[in-house]
């Protein structure tokens, strides 16, 4: 079905269901249970990661940043920042997942029928990233909590959530919270979610262009969820490579000696080699994996919801 009750094409009715309140409420939901989930999931690479940017003479890769780590801090120093992380990043789905719906559909019907099937992968990077401005401003207070708690040396900064987040607001103008980090945040996800969501959507439409070759509705949930794990763990390697000299960034910010530095400043004192480099390949490995599970508990989500998995044709 594609012709709204008025008889009219319309985006929000090309899918298995119609695309109401209901249906992006649902998927808003969905995002919270893909982003929050992972992303605290996999809280002891990232508090490696933040440290081999920061500190890549004292931590070289990484298993040795995992065992450093458990020698100097116990086995709850490479779980810091959870709190911060499922929070926000249950906050970042929620808005990412959902507005790049509600975007979508928007842009669809601003473009038209013709005009949206033509300039499809322009619209997939629009939606993403008028989606992900927004995803940001929610996540960008959790974010400079994390990465705060996961840099400071060992007792220099609170590590339980709540401590943290009080420390982080009466120290507000040494640490720029809450939005001192929003703009090399943009610049981190902002092109990270557009590659994330291109190249998800083009990589499950080669698959059903090219390997399974009849209807998509034709293929069991199993066949589809597979081709949605495969597809999002691809874009998840691309997604880290464009984005990591952002995140490097980011990670930099959180280091007391960078405090008041501009970007440009850090970003010179560092060295573009290292910003793109350093932590790449552990990145490359959390950020593939990441991105796979995400879209796979996000469509099992829609599937089991009767919404349909996303992408196709």
């Amino acid at each position: 079905m594609s012709s709204s009750p008025s008889g009219k094409w319309d985006a929000r009715y090309l899918g298995p269901v119609p695309h109401d309140s209901a249906y992006y409420a649902k998927c808003m939901l969905g995002g919270v249970l893909a982003c929050g989930i992972t992303h605290a999931g996999i809280t002891p690479l990232d508090v490696v990661k933040c440290n081999m940017q920061v500190s890549p003479h004292k931590y070289t890769g990484l298993n040795q940043g995992l065992k450093l780590l458990v020698k100097e801090e116990g086995t709850k120093g490479v779980w810091k920042g959870f709190g911060p992380t499922f929070v926000g990043y249950s906050l970042q789905g929620m808005f990412k997942y959902g507005l790049y719906e509600v975007f979508k559909d928007l842009y669809m019907n601003m473009a038209g029928e013709e005009a949206s099937q033509k300039y499809k992968p322009a619209i997939w990077l629009a939606g993403s990233a008028s989606a992900e401005v927004f995803a940001d401003i929610a996540l960008c207070p959790f974010e400079m909590t994390k990465v705060k708690i996961q840099t400071s040396p060992t007792g220099t900064f609170p590590i339980p959530f709540g401590a943290a987040l009080k420390e982080m607001s009466r120290t507000k103008a040494e640490t720029r919270y809450p939005f001192g980090s929003l703009v090399p945040l943009w610049s981190r996800q902002i092109p990270y979610t557009m590659a994330k969501f291109f190249f998800f959507e083009k990589i499950v439409q080669l698959f059903y262009t090219h390997v399974f070759t009849e209807p998509k509705e034709s293929y069991g949930k199993g066949t589809q969820l597979g081709v949605t794990f495969a597809s999002g763990y691809l874009a998840g390697v691309v997604c880290a490579i464009v984005s990591h000299p952002a995140d490097s960034l980011v990670s930099q910010l959180g280091k007391a000696e960078n405090k008041g530095k501009s970007f440009g400043q850090i970003a010179g004192e560092v060295g573009i080699v290292n910003l793109c480099t350093k932590g790449l390949g552990t990145r490359v490995i959390m950020i593939g994996t990441l991105t796979g599970f995400q879209w796979w508990i996000y469509d099992t989500f829609k599937a089991t919801m009767g919404m349909g998995t996303t992408g196709g044709k």
